[in-house]
């Protein structure tokens, strides 16, 4: 007797991109990161399109700070890309976090991709690359190893102490994206969670500048 039941796999159910793109850009001093001009289009539209054509089914972007703008000027209105307001983004990418992956979870995401709109240094091939190391049940996160600058150590080895750092983009099972969104709080994310959980960590190695685009130093990522 064939069976009719649905696939209820981790492949039959789709991975999700969560986009942090709710900042004002206050230490930039540029307006909304979202909107920062890259390749001659908001850097927000660039972004959504590089998680999508990375291999992720839907795209969540999560706005706040000139919501309404962002809107306007970028191109998200497409059937794959789902766009979500945090009215509390001033608390903290926390809330953002959270906003993301509860929209992640309800539609049945089997896996999260948390991103972040201020790193233009990431290719569709890093994405893919992290989702083809996800296993079930397990955290993948990533390693910047051409990083130049500042935060080139932090990015490619570890902290001044030695201590891994993971960076984004990551990939979370879903039965883990909603404790680690939980335990996120202010502008620290889920960091508190990921230590605690060090032992589901597996790292991927790119081959890019993941810097975050936080200072005038920076800018010449979006070039």
């Amino acid at each position: 007797m064939t069976s009719t039941a649905p696939d209820l796999s981790p492949r039959a159910r789709p991975t999700v991109g969560v986009l942090l793109a709710a900042g004002a850009g206050t230490r930039l001093g540029r307006g909304p990161k979202a909107l920062l001009p890259h390749h001659g289009r908001p850097l927000v539209e660039h972004v959504a399109g590089v998680l999508a054509e990375g291999g992720c089914d839907v795209v969540v972007v999560v706005l706040g700070a000139g919501a309404d703008r962002v809107r306007a000027e970028a191109a998200l209105d497409r059937p794959a890309v789902r766009v979500v307001v945090n009215d509390d983004w001033e608390s903290g990418m926390a809330s953002s976090l959270r906003r993301g992956v509860a929209t992640a979870l309800a539609d049945d995401a089997a896996r999260v991709v948390v991103a972040h709109v201020d790193q233009p240094g990431v290719r569709p091939d890093d994405v893919a690359r992290l989702l083809a190391a996800h296993r079930p049940g397990r955290v993948v996160a990533s390693r910047w190893t051409g990083a130049v600058g500042q935060d080139a150590a932090a990015l490619s080895h570890g902290d001044a102490r030695g201590n891994p750092r993971w960076a984004h983009p990551l990939v979370l099972d879903a039965s883990l994206a909603a404790p680690a969104a939980a335990s996120a709080h202010g502008d620290h994310g889920a960091r508190a969670f990921l230590r605690a959980h060090a032992d589901l960590i597996d790292v991927v190695d790119h081959p890019g500048d993941g810097r975050d685009l936080d200072t005038e130093a920076d800018l010449d990522l979006l070039a």
